[in-house]
């Protein structure tokens, strides 16, 4: 939290905490209109600990350079750090892998112009094993090409993030009764200039 910046910590159970933040992405939340003003911080979860909220998205046109530099920040101290986006209702997915200290990859596929601009990196071995599935070269580039095989790819990685947040660390959506827990989870304010009108728990 103190890497991150985070303040004011309240004990906060995993369900209220999906719910403030949900109501928080919504800008349904007083004093937080962008969602920026507070995160979740999950108890460590299967040797993880998960901050949760808009403000960790790795391809936010305001947040992407923030987020890349915690994220290596993060893995340069713990050894591995990832950041992700994952619309549910069809908004695409977003992914950040660092490790060492060093960004191995970031891949944004939300279906905005923009998204061509985030992208760092080779693709994933999960990013490749899922283009060979759908037959599909494994290696590729962004350029304007077959628009057949781009449709299929947007369409596959879209939903792709919580895939490879399960596969490479942990991921909020398979949590079950049997995930491994240790410690409290917390509400907390960011650093975002909102976070001065915004409350810890509402």
């Amino acid at each position: 939290m103190t890497m991150l910046g985070l303040t004011r910590p309240t004990a906060v159970t995993f369900a209220e905490a999906e719910t403030i933040i949900d109501e928080d992405g919504h800008g349904e939340a007083d004093g937080n209109p962008d969602g920026l003003a507070r995160v979740y911080v999950s108890p460590e979860v299967d040797g993880w600990t998960l901050v949760i909220g808009w403000w960790c998205d790795p391809c936010d046109g305001e947040r992407s350079d923030e987020v890349l530099r915690l994220c290596t920040e993060l893995s340069a101290r713990y050894g591995r750090a990832q950041a992700y986006y994952y619309g549910a209702q069809g908004d695409g997915s977003t992914w950040l892998i660092a490790e060492g200290g060093a960004v191995l990859r970031r891949y944004c596929a939300t279906g905005e112009a923009e998204d061509t601009l985030f992208t760092l990196g080779e693709p994933l071995p999960l990013e490749r094993a899922r283009r060979e599935q759908l037959g599909l070269s494994p290696a590729w580039d962004e350029a304007p090409g077959d628009d057949e095989a781009a449709s299929q790819w947007k369409s596959a990685a879209f939903h792709l993030a919580p895939e490879i947040a399960a596969a490479l660390g942990a991921s909020p959506l398979t949590l079950t009764a049997q995930t491994r827990v240790r410690g409290t989870g917390v509400l907390a304010l960011t650093p975002h200039p909102a976070s001065a009108e915004a409350e810890p728990v509402i």
